[in-house]
């Protein structure tokens, strides 16, 4: 079965969709401004326009700016060969080896050019990380000229595998080809410089007013072709409130099992742009809902079903409440933090089944840790460098809630210590932590380092004298008399 469709999907028919007229939308009639343009984009766009191009701006930058929010980036499509986008860049770079774009550097920011692509090639943000050229500023050395190398790759343009997944699809073609390769409707408006309209082939301003996200074409096999697009709609859904089509929706829960298909690597990616672009918390929502978080963290999904409405789901999404703040405010934030609150639940559940004595022994911590982090990356690659820091952030616990002396103040300098504090005030805030010793790291953090020697002193003093309070008063010895000499 599985074959057969797999069969259908690279058959001639399934390569070439209907074609499309889009709906030209004057200046007019829309609301977008160059003035919230990147003037680099403008810069890009104009260029390639003068030098006999077409050029767009497309995807996500369209879509947020007809819903007035300010894009993170800007990308631009064309009919320029990226051959032909380089020479018109000084400040330019090719990069990938699977899929050809053109970086154009303007200091820090970066705008991407691609190419207009054949149907259903993957979507610019859906792409592998693209591969830079061996040497930068160097263009490769091709025996042949770039067309006949894109006539020869059309001959085994388009191919899936038996789950319809797409495995080959590299072919540059024109914009009316082009946006069948996008996902959702909302993100295949067209912006076009020449004239300032918009190019609108499949509803996608309607669905943005209706806040409305709708696959472009049939949703299973899209979904098939590529099964990151479920995650993608669920983040879309969560980033922009808005909610997905029933048919868009209805393939999800018979599909979302393809995920275990997907490279972890990718999915590592994936969930970075879910939880730490501000707006982590609903992601969670949404996951949950839409039953995503179990193909794509099966363990955390497994712990909080089994413990709804607990401590430590409470925990994790004040957590995810305070990473979207910091997200939004532009202030850093990191994916060891996020693993240690996503993972926080079945580290706990690991610690939980050895006896109450060892809970705080650090080598239950560090195996329930490692454990933990291992059913995680089953599905999502956790680099080595996060997983690590997982493990110094919850080794670190028992020595925050039981500081001694001034051995204590060594900690502060700990590279790992601010990011253990805030798991701390999260633990401290629900209940799992003692409260008075996330105030007392609070303060010392505040205060001149004299100060925080006498703090530590007063509270290695205190913990002395509750300890001997514990223990009770001392009994006095008797000291023996000398025997008599009589």
């Amino acid at each position: 079965m599985l074959k057969q469709k797999a069969a259908e999907l690279n058959s001639p028919a399934a390569r070439v969709p209907a074609p499309v007229t889009p709906r030209i939308i004057p200046r007019s009639e829309h609301s977008i401004s160059r003035s919230a343009i990147s003037p680099n984009a403008l810069r890009v766009l104009y260029r390639l326009r003068d030098g006999g191009f077409q050029a767009f701006l497309v995807g996500g930058c369209v879509r947020d700016l007809l819903l007035g929010i300010d894009p993170k980036d800007f990308d631009v499509a064309t009919d320029a060969l990226p051959e032909q986008v380089r020479k018109l860049f000084r400040n330019c770079r090719l990069v990938g080896r699977r899929f050809r774009l053109a970086h154009v550097f303007f200091g820090r920011e970066t705008i991407e050019v691609a190419t207009f692509r054949a149907a259903t090639a993957p979507s610019q943000g859906e792409e592998p990380i693209p591969d830079a050229d061996p040497e930068e500023g160097e263009a490769p050395e091709l025996d042949e000229p770039l067309e006949l190398e894109i006539a020869a790759a059309d001959e085994a343009a388009r191919e899936v595998d038996e789950t319809g997944r797409i495995l080959r699809d590299n072919v540059y073609g024109s914009i009316d080809a082009d946006v069948w390769r996008r996902d959702f409707t909302a993100n295949a408006l067209y912006y076009n410089i020449a004239d300032f309209s918009l190019w609108d082939y499949m509803g996608g301003a309607e669905d943005i007013a209706a806040r409305t996200l709708r696959l472009i074409g049939d949703p299973e096999t899209r979904y098939r072709e590529d099964p990151v697009r479920m995650l993608r709609g669920a983040r879309f859904e969560a980033k922009l409130g808005f909610r997905l089509d029933p048919g868009t929706a209805a393939p999800i829960g018979e599909l979302r099992h393809l995920l275990a298909g997907v490279p972890s690597a990718r999915l590592f990616d994936e969930t970075l742009k879910l939880f730490l672009s501000g707006h982590g918390a609903r992601s969670l929502e949404v996951l949950r809902q839409r039953g995503l978080l179990a193909a794509l963290l099966p363990s955390v999904e497994a712990y909080l079903g089994s413990h709804p409405g607990s401590l430590v789901e409470k925990l994790l999404v004040a957590g995810l409440v305070n990473t979207d703040a910091r997200a939004l405010a532009g202030k850093p934030v990191t994916p060891t933090f996020l693993f240690a609150l996503l993972l926080y639940g079945p580290i706990a559940q690991v610690i939980e089944a050895t006896p109450p004595e060892r809970w705080h022994e650090l080598s239950t911590i560090l195996d329930a840790c490692d454990r933990a982090v291992r059913e995680a990356q089953a599905h999502v690659a956790i680099p080595r460098r996060f997983a690590l820091g997982v493990r110094e952030m919850f080794s670190m616990q028992p020595r925050l809630e039981h500081p001694r002396g001034r051995r204590a103040l060594k900690l502060l300098e700990h590279p790992r210590f601010r990011a253990a504090f805030d798991l701390l005030v999260l633990r401290a805030e629900h209940g799992l932590a003692p409260l008075a010793m996330a105030e007392w790291w609070a303060r010392i953090q505040s205060v001149p380092p004299v100060e925080q020697a006498v703090l530590a002193d007063s509270l290695a003093a205190s913990s002395e004298r509750r300890e001997g309070a514990r223990r009770g008063p001392r009994r006095r010895r008797r000291r023996s008399r000398p025997a008599s000499s009589a």
